[in-house]
């Protein structure tokens, strides 16, 4: 029976915390267990069954988890596009253990440059099934998704416990889309006069509010 690897992300986006990602190893056959168990996307299943999900998943199959800190994502989009840094991790991690095939969530819009960049950095002679939206489509990508999702709630759990209890205030999720996150960075900047810890500094969301408080600033002065 061949072994397949799942491999996906959570937390690419946001402009606080680690990005997570995770790959999980299988025979072929046993995908038909995620199916039965209702493993799919992370973002459809429940926080609670997620995280007993992701239990379940981490005793009975093998696995590997890499979390990329902030400071690591900021110093390597420096030598590359975030599409490239996110192949060369998925590659990282299927050079554990070979599988016969690859089942990887395609970051860019292009599947095949995308599929391209990981094959480049992968050391097995294997195929690669390269999809978007594969984490719904392919149990063993969905499964890997659950692993990385549970890893990465449970980061930001510890980041905004730290850094609320500095400031007073929600942090939020951690997304620029995240309203209660932007207000959070803004109050640490007036605060303290510089980002919060576990902020991605080359984010453009982290440039636009530098240049809105700048701007405001400017206006306070007659």
């Amino acid at each position: 029976m061949e072994m397949i690897c799942g491999i996906d992300e959570a937390g690419r986006g946001p402009v606080i915390g680690p990005m997570v990602v995770a790959a999980i190893w299988m025979e072929e056959k046993e995908e038909e267990k995620l199916v039965e168990l209702g493993i799919r996307d992370s973002k459809k299943v429940a926080r609670r069954k997620r995280e007993k999900l992701a239990d379940y998943l981490k005793k009975k199959f093998y696995h590997e988890i890499k979390v990329v800190k902030p400071e690591d994502i900021d110093a390597l989009r420096a030598a590359m596009s975030m599409n490239e840094l996110e192949a060369y991790i998925f590659a990282n991690l299927a050079n554990k253990k070979f599988a016969s095939i690859y089942y990887i969530d395609a970051a860019s819009a292009n599947e095949k440059r995308f599929e391209d960049m990981f094959k480049k950095n992968l050391k097995f002679d294997s195929l690669v099934v390269c999809e978007h939206e594969a984490d719904l489509n392919y149990p063993v990508v969905s499964a890997a998704s659950i692993i990385a999702k549970v890893e990465r709630d449970r980061q930001i759990k510890g980041i905004s416990k730290m850094l609320e209890s500095k400031l007073d205030m929600p942090l939020g999720s951690g997304y620029p889309s995240d309203k209660r996150t932007i207000n959070f960075i803004k109050a640490w900047i007036k605060k303290y006069n510089e980002l919060p810890p576990y902020t991605r500094h080359s984010w453009d969301t982290i440039r636009k509010i530098k240049n809105e408080m700048t701007q405001s600033k400017l206006k306070d002065y007659p």
